[in-house]
């Protein structure tokens, strides 16, 4: 649960300074929220909760 909320953080961040440097119009973010919402109770879901699952324990095990 930790990692999703921290994820979520991550992306608000992002947005928001898409909207503050790059131009991005927030009709576009909330688009883009919707489509979040939407994906999220599809069939896709628990596809693309495993692919971020994935990616977030290979970002981890990286040693430096």
């Amino acid at each position: 649960m930790a990692l999703s909320i921290s994820a979520v953080v991550l992306l608000a961040i992002v947005v928001i300074l898409l909207i503050k440097k790059s131009g991005l119009k927030a009709v576009h973010a909330i688009v883009c929220m919707l489509l979040g919402f939407y994906l999220a109770s599809s069939t896709v879901a628990p596809t693309i909760s495993d692919l971020t699952t994935n990616i977030a324990g290979m970002i981890g095990s990286i040693k430096f």
